[in-house]
């Protein structure tokens, strides 16, 4: 399988669960080859055969760009190491979950969420500790008696029961079989991702972001926007305050920049959030489909955040009315 094939099964997919799907992200380097929204819920896709691959530099601006836009990252691949990804098994890769493609098709399709994650040494299961705590009591089982019929610690079935430890495949079958109740916990994919990144030293939303070293998006720090920078997206930097997100190019007018001007309208439309490109010397139009374009010199002109909305919105409209 070649990653155009997966690509091409993982939009189908996507579509097929009433996601709307941007263009495929085609310029190099890339921090995600997709974004898809349904609804409130808006994924960066990043596609590997051999999610191994993903580094941990693609892996932070993935998760930059999804916490900054309130989205998610996801990995979707085919193979780890030398063997192929299990259906209904969760990766976690740089805090970012992985899985293939029917898994995908399974969670966001049927919405059978997987229940099985991987961890250094084999599959793992969690496990509903207040059930296994019920169903054991109601037949009078002691911990010891539980304990000796899986050939675990007592120890080993109070962490279980506490919520303190996963439990491989094999010893949760055997639990179910033995209590008769289904014990083991769901996945919810995205969920996972947002406990992964709980950090009790989270940014407050009133602290601004460190200015950025780029001269040109220095400039739209100065007008008032947090920016965020970016080194793979096909967009230079994520441009924001209280009222306005936008996605920022910068570039010299180019057959290039047109490309990647396209490309950003397009994923723009997706994340429901404007895109524009500075343009360093002349520009030959004002738009190109979704994107705004602003020369250099404009900007330098521009005194707040207030004149660059209103710079954007003008040349939005005038898009729309032509």
């Amino acid at each position: 399988m070649t990653k155009d094939i997966l690509i091409h099964q993982i939009i189908e997919v996507l579509e097929r669960a009433d996601f709307t799907v941007s263009n495929r992200c085609n310029i190099r380097p890339r921090s995600f080859d997709l974004a898809a929204r349904q609804d409130n819920t808006l994924l960066f896709c990043k596609v590997l055969y051999n999610i191994d691959g993903l580094n941990e530099e693609t892996a932070r601006e993935m998760i930059a760009l999804a916490e900054y836009l309130g989205g998610y990252p996801i990995l979707v691949g085919a193979k780890t190491r030398d063997q192929m990804l299990e259906d209904s098994v969760v990766y976690m890769r740089y805090d970012i979950p992985a899985l293939n493609v029917q898994t995908l098709y399974d969670y966001f399709v049927e919405s059978v969420p997987p229940l099985v994650s991987a961890a250094p040494g084999g599959l793992y299961v969690s496990i509903d500790g207040d059930v296994l705590k019920n169903a054991r009591m109601d037949i009078s089982m002691s911990l010891g008696a539980l304990a000796s019929e899986l050939g675990v610690s007592r120890r080993t079935i109070s962490k279980y029961e506490e919520g303190q430890m996963d439990a491989s495949i094999d010893i949760v079958l055997h639990l179910e079989e033995i209590l008769d109740v289904a014990l083991a916990r769901s996945i919810d994919i995205l969920r996972s991702f947002e406990k992964e990144m709980e950090s009790p030293g989270a940014k407050e939303e009133s602290e601004r972001a460190t200015p950025p070293n780029d001269n040109i998006l220095n400039l739209i720090y100065t007008l008032g926007y947090d920016v965020l920078s970016t080194n793979q997206a096909p967009f230079k930097a994520v441009s924001k305050d209280f009222s306005s997100t936008f996605l920022t190019g910068v570039s010299e007018y180019s057959n290039a920049m047109l490309k990647r001007a396209h490309l950003m309208s397009s994923i723009s439309d997706v994340i429901q959030t404007q895109s524009v490109f500075i343009v360093e010397g002349k520009s030959r139009y004002d738009s190109v489909e979704n994107t705004v374009l602003i020369e250099r010199d404009e900007l330098n002109s521009l005194s707040d955040a207030d004149d660059l909305e209103t710079l954007i919105n003008e040349r939005a409209r005038h898009r729309k009315e032509n």
